[in-house]
């Protein structure tokens, strides 16, 4: 898939007032300072599509991409540690729990994972809410140039045995870096294969 065009929809505070029609969405989503942003970045083939910060919880609403006017990019907020209250906190994981579970036209999430880093409870607690509320999603293993020789498939297998202890079997895996381009070209080819098949369910 190449992308041609890129256009910024809108943020957005509740789901009800992101756009609802038959362009099919995908959403982003890790705990904070995960490499959302630069994942983004290098899936649009764009320096500044999403902002890249160095402090967690820069994202705080639902930011709405249009790609080539055929489907939304979505930025969600990070789960986790950022610095803001604690009220803030919820009514975001309530924004994000409401606009996943009953958005119509959200076909698939990417949930982001640090490969450099040993299995987290946020990570594992959040994917096995996705796998209860019955919502298609994907694993992205970030930051994957960090890991050197071995070490790269231990750590992911590491934390691939751990959601195991929860799941039958894992969903379809991709690992990414933002550095070196890897697993762009695979992320977007599984993008337009399930757009194709989203158009062919909504015929």
């Amino acid at each position: 898939m190449k992308i041609s065009n890129i256009e910024f929809i809108g943020s957005f505070k509740q789901y009800k007032q992101a756009p609802d029609d038959h362009r099919p969405a995908y959403a982003f989503i890790g705990r904070s300072n995960v490499g959302k942003s630069s994942l983004i970045n290098l899936l649009t083939g764009r320096t500044n599509t999403a902002r890249v910060s160095s402090n967690p919880g820069k994202t705080q609403s639902l930011n709405y991409f249009l790609v080539d006017e055929n489907w939304y990019l979505v930025d969600l907020p990070g789960y986790g540690y950022a610095k803001v209250s604690k009220k803030e906190r919820e009514a975001w994981q309530k924004m994000i729990r409401q606009y996943l579970s009953l958005k119509e036209n959200l076909v698939c999430t990417f949930v982001l994972i640090d490969s450099r880093i040993p299995p987290q409870e946020l990570d594992i607690s959040f994917i096995n809410w996705l796998g209860e509320a019955g919502i298609p999603f994907v694993l992205v293993f970030t930051k994957v140039d960090k890991l050197k020789g071995s070490e790269r498939g231990k750590q992911i297998r590491k934390i691939s045995s751990a959601i195991l202890e929860y799941w039958e079997e894992l969903p379809e895996q991709f690992e990414c870096s933002s550095v070196t381009g890897e697993g762009r070209e695979e992320l977007l080819n599984f993008i337009q294969q399930v757009n194709e098949r989203y158009q062919q369910q909504i015929k």
